[in-house]
């Protein structure tokens, strides 16, 4: 019984381990850290004031209706996001299930959301442990940058809120350029999160 008991707790110690070693290769695959690096390309990062929204008319994106899906294969990479207010870069990948995820941030892939090129709702989910670690730390104002088929789109913070996992009104059809971020909240809670940290953002430039 002895000799149980002391394999029970080395193989518990073992997959702690091994748990917290997978955890911190997730924590540095996922997002690349520099305050100063990361705000470098991005003019006015850091001005809050609210912009106006990018004008339909201004913002060259494609039509929705008329524009077939884009040929990704889940997992795929498909562009950057970019917080230099967190001085946070964050590798974007297609679809959202569990082992895109564990890549870094997932784009959506549903019939209510699109890619940035085009005109509506871009949705963009991680793991409150690994990538959104830090994003508690934006504000209404603040600024978020989309890398996505050589432009970058700015979308600068319209609102921040907090709901229950199974809210349906998050994730729908917008008719102008948004871009919501999506992880699980609290941020520091052990086990299943039960809540939705939103932060949704408009358009204001595409370069």
């Amino acid at each position: 019984m002895k000799k149980l008991g002391v394999l029970l707790l080395l193989t518990g110690l073992i997959m702690m381990a091994w748990n917290g070693y997978s955890f911190w290769q997730q924590t540095q695959a996922v997002a690349t850290y520099s305050t100063e690096k990361v705000p470098e390309p991005y003019k006015d990062w850091d001005q809050t004031a609210y912009q106006q929204e990018l004008p339909i008319a201004e913002k060259d994106m494609t039509d929705t209706k008329k524009t077939p899906a884009p040929e990704y294969n889940t997992g795929d990479k498909v562009g950057t996001l970019n917080i230099p207010l967190i001085g946070q870069q964050y590798e974007v990948y297609w679809g959202t299930g569990i082992d895109t995820l564990k890549q870094g941030v997932g784009m959506y892939d549903s019939e209510w959301t699109v890619t940035p090129d085009q005109s509506g709702h871009v949705v963009l989910a991680g793991h409150r442990d690994t990538v959104f670690r830090q994003l508690g730390k934006l504000q209404e104002g603040d600024h978020l940058y989309v890398d996505y088929e050589d432009k970058t789109y700015d979308y600068q913070i319209r609102k921040i809120w907090i709901t229950d996992e199974d809210d349906r009104t998050v994730i729908v059809n917008k008719d102008k350029p948004t871009l919501t971020l999506i992880t699980c909240y609290p941020f520091d809670f052990i086990g299943s999160a039960p809540d939705r940290y939103i932060v949704q953002a408009e358009l204001v430039s595409a370069e």
